[in-house]
């Protein structure tokens, strides 16, 4: 069944985000941090359909107003470059810190998508309140960007709740030595259980539908989305 929603542009202290919740609100809730896109209609789709299910979504802006719908992907990159790794943990714990105070959540996780899949990572070893981590397509490249000056296989292996990890074996910005890496990080904790998708001959960044004509691409995230639904779903319950 369709929960009815609410959407639109929030303010969090001096950043902004996209927020869809049920309408009233609700107890379970994500956090989504986005591919170079930023809070592009794709994001704001995903943020969208987890409302619709019943759980509050609030996106983080890592480009603070500018998104795809105005931007060209080139000037994103280039803004991409300026990224400081811990200021944006700091943006990102702040809207976790939104999400279980004014928002109302109980339980909420976090989900990210090429860069933001990176972030999920990172955020998900440092901050322990988060209920899950999901990692869309992590680019942790082989040689660490100037601006990664955090490790993601380090922190990966930090992370205390479920995490789920998935992976297109036709990537041309992370090595699969970089997927080696962040599995065999999460496959060492203590706590949380590994949840780990392969899908030989998708390509980076397949979950966006600009990427689906490529029917390789389609089925992947045809097979890897429902997945990630229900460890949301699972996790996040009262």
């Amino acid at each position: 069944m369709t929960t009815a929603t609410e959407t639109g542009t929030v303010s969090v202290g001096e950043l902004n985000a996209y927020l869809a919740r049920p309408a009233g609100g609700s107890a379970r809730g994500m956090l989504l941090l986005p591919m170079i896109t930023g809070i592009g209609a794709q994001l704001r789709d995903w943020a969208d359909e987890l409302a619709a299910r019943g759980v509050t979504a609030l996106v983080w802006d890592p480009f603070h107003g500018v998104s795809s719908d105005d931007t060209s992907i080139e000037e994103l990159m280039g803004l991409m470059q300026k990224f400081d790794d811990e200021t944006c943990l700091a943006e990102q714990r702040a809207l976790l810190d939104h999400l279980f105070g004014e928002l109302g959540c109980t339980k909420a996780g976090v989900m990210g998508w090429c860069l933001g899949g990176r972030f999920a990572l990172l955020l998900g070893g440092v901050d322990n309140r988060v209920a899950n981590v999901v990692a869309y397509h992590p680019t942790v490249p082989g040689t660490p960007a100037p601006n990664h000056t955090l490790d993601a296989a380090e922190h990966t292996g930090r992370i205390e709740a479920p995490a789920l990890l998935i992976y297109p074996g036709a990537d041309t910005l992370v090595p699969v030595e970089s997927f080696n890496r962040l599995q065999a990080a999460l496959e060492s904790r203590e706590h949380g259980a590994t949840f780990v998708q392969l899908f030989p001959h998708a390509e980076h960044g397949f979950s966006a539908k600009a990427r689906q004509e490529n029917p390789v691409n389609a089925e992947a995230f045809a097979l890897s989305w429902p997945q990630a639904l229900a460890l949301i779903d699972t996790t996040t319950a009262a």
